[in-house]
C-alpha cells in the first residue's frame, strides 16, 4: 500500500456532503446532489484522465491489503447512520418541502452510491460477513435480490437481449428504468427456483435467498412504518427509489448499445473488455470504487476494485459516470452523442 492509496478515502465525499445538509438544511440540503451532478462533472471537464494500470509489485501489495477492504466495510454503519440520522431529522425538525426535498434527494444518492455500489463489490466475494454486508448495503433501497441476480444473470447474459441490465440501442434511460428494474426481479427468482431444484431443495426453505430477502424487505418496511410516521415512512421508502434509480442509471450507461456476437450454434460469444462502456475520469473512479473501469470487472470479475485495469481496447464514455447520466436524462443528446460511437458490429 502506498500514500497514493488514501485517495479512496475521497469515496465518502458524498455521505460526509449528505451529513452536513442533515446537520444544516438551511444551507446544505442539497450539498449531495450539487457536489454529484454539478461540482464533479465539472471538475471532470478539467482534469485528465488516468489509464496508468498497476505494476505487477503494487497488485501483489495491494491484493491483499486489508485497508482496501475496511475501506468498503465502514460504509455499512455510515450508511446506515445517515439513513438513521435523515429520518429523525424528517420527523421531528421543521423542514420546508424544499428542504425536505433535498435531503430525500441526498441520502437517496448515498444509498445508491454508498450503499448498492458498495454492495455491488462485495457481493462478488465469498466469505460470509461479505454477502451479508452486501444483503444490509442493499436493504434500504428495496434491492436484495441484487446480488443473486447480478452474479448469475447480469454476468452471464451481459451485452445480449436476454440481459435486463443491458440497455437497447435507441432505448432512453426512463424506459430502462422499467425494464431493468421489473425484469431483473423476474430474472432473480427465475434463478432461485432453478438452483433450488437443482440441488433438490424445497421452495419454502432457508437456502431459498429471495424468500429471506422478501421477509427481511418486509420487515425493514413493517419497522419503517412502526417507528415513524406514515409521511416519514414513504419518505424512507421514496430514497430508497432513488437509490436503485441511481444503480439503474448507471447499468444504463455502462452496456448502452453493446451486444456480443451469437456463434452459429446460437450461443454468444465470451465476455471481453469490449463489452462495457469505460471512464478513466479519477475522481469518478474513486467515488464509485474503480466501478468505471467496468470493463476489466465483467472480464475478470473475481478481481477486487483496487486491481481493476484499463484496455485500450476497451470502448470509452466520453464524460465521467455523473456526466453521462446526466446527458442520459436528455434522451436525444445521449443518442446523438453515442450511437455513432457503438461498432457497427456490436449493434442490434
Amino acid at each position: 500500500m502506498k500514500f497514493t492509496d488514501l485517495k479512496y478515502l475521497t469515496a465518502y465525499l458524498l455521505p460526509f456532503s449528505a451529513i452536513l445538509g442533515i446537520l444544516y438544511p438551511a444551507k446544505f440540503s442539497y450539498l449531495t446532489p450539487i457536489v454529484t451532478f454539478g461540482i464533479i462533472p465539472v471538475l471532470e471537464l478539467f482534469t485528465p484522465q488516468f489509464t496508468q494500470n498497476l505494476s505487477e509489485t503494487d497488485k501483489t501489495s495491494k491484493a491483499g491489503h486489508p485497508f482496501f477492504d475496511w475501506l468498503l466495510y465502514f460504509n455499512l454503519p455510515l450508511v446506515y447512520f445517515i439513513l438513521a440520522f435523515s429520518l429523525v431529522s424528517l420527523e421531528f425538525k421543521e423542514l420546508s418541502p424544499v428542504q425536505l426535498l433535498g435531503l430525500v434527494i441526498s441520502t437517496g444518492i448515498v444509498l445508491g452510491s454508498n450503499g448498492i455500489n458498495v454492495a455491488h463489490e462485495l457481493g462478488h466475494r465469498d466469505d460470509w460477513w461479505s454477502q451479508l454486508a452486501a444483503k444490509l448495503l442493499l436493504l434500504p433501497s428495496f434491492y436484495t435480490h441484487f446480488t443473486l441476480e447480478h452474479n448469475f444473470g447480469h454476468h452471464a447474459k451481459v451485452s445480449t437481449p436476454e440481459d435486463p441490465a443491458t440497455a437497447k440501442l435507441n432505448q432512453s434511460v426512463f424506459s430502462f428504468w422499467f425494464t431493468s428494474s421489473i425484469r431483473q426481479y423476474q430474472s432473480a427468482w427465475r434463478l432461485q427456483k432453478q438452483m433450488l431444484t437443482a440441488k433438490n431443495r424445497k421452495f419454502w426453505s432457508l437456502k431459498n435467498s429471495m424468500l429471506i430477502n422478501s421477509v427481511l424487505q418486509l420487515a425493514y418496511i413493517s419497522v419503517l412504518f412502526i417507528v415513524f410516521s406514515w409521511t416519514t415512512a414513504l419518505l424512507a421508502i421514496a430514497m430508497g427509489v432513488l437509490g436503485f434509480l441511481l444503480l439503474e442509471s448507471i447499468n444504463y450507461i455502462e452496456h448502452y448499445g453493446l451486444l456480443r456476437k451469437q456463434r452459429e450454434s446460437g450461443r454468444y460469444y465470451p465476455v471481453k473488455e469490449i463489452h462495457s462502456w469505460n471512464s478513466n475520469h479519477l475522481l469518478g473512479r474513486i467515488l464509485l470504487y474503480e466501478l468505471t473501469r467496468h470493463s476489466d470487472h465483467h472480464y475478470r470479475a473475481s478481481k477486487n476494485y483496487q486491481l481493476l485495469e484499463y484496455y485500450s481496447t476497451s470502448p470509452e464514455l466520453p464524460y465521467g459516470y455523473p456526466t453521462s447520466i446526466l446527458i442520459a436524462f436528455i434522451p436525444p443528446l445521449w443518442f446523438a452523442l453515442m450511437n455513432p460511437r457503438i461498432p457497427r458490429d456490436m449493434r442490434e
